[in-house]
C-alpha cells in the first residue's frame, strides 16, 4: 500500500481551527490544543445556552407582568388565572410587551382578569 502524506489536509484542519480563535488571547490563540478545547468548549456553552435562554427570556417576562399586575391590585398568579378564565388567549412575551408599552391597555387586562378571577385562598 502507498504511503499516504497528510501535509496539505492536516494543515487545512489546523489552519480551521485557528482561524476561528481569532481574536483569544494567548496561548488560545496560537496553538492548535489550546485553540481547540477552547473552542469546542465554546460550542458547547453556545449550545446549552441557546436552549437555556428561552427560559430565561420566560423568566424576565413573569417578572414584568408582575410588576405591573402588582400595580394593578393583583398578583402574577390571579392574573393570569383571571385572564385564562376570560377565555384571553395572550403569552406571557405579548402580555409583558403590553405591560410595558402600553399601560392603559394592561390596565383594562387587569379588569378582566379581576372580574374573572376565581376564589384563590
Amino acid at each position: 500500500m502507498a504511503r499516504v502524506k497528510r501535509g496539505v489536509a492536516a494543515r487545512r484542519h489546523k489552519k480551521r481551527f485557528l482561524r476561528e480563535a481569532k481574536g483569544f488571547r494567548g496561548h488560545r490563540r496560537n496553538l492548535i490544543r489550546s485553540a481547540r478545547e477552547t473552542l469546542e468548549k465554546g460550542w458547547n456553552y453556545a449550545y446549552r445556552d441557546r436552549r437555556k435562554r428561552k427560559g430565561v427570556f420566560r423568566r424576565l417576562w413573569i417578572v414584568r407582568i408582575n410588576a405591573a399586575a402588582r400595580e394593578n391590585g393583583l398578583s402574577y398568579s390571579r392574573f393570569i388565572n383571571g385572564l385564562s378564565n376570560a377565555g384571553v388567549a395572550l403569552d406571557r412575551k405579548v402580555l409583558a410587551d403590553i405591560a410595558i408599552a402600553d399601560k392603559d391597555g394592561f390596565t383594562r387586562l387587569a379588569q378582566i382578569a379581576k372580574e374573572n378571577a376565581s376564589a384563590l385562598q
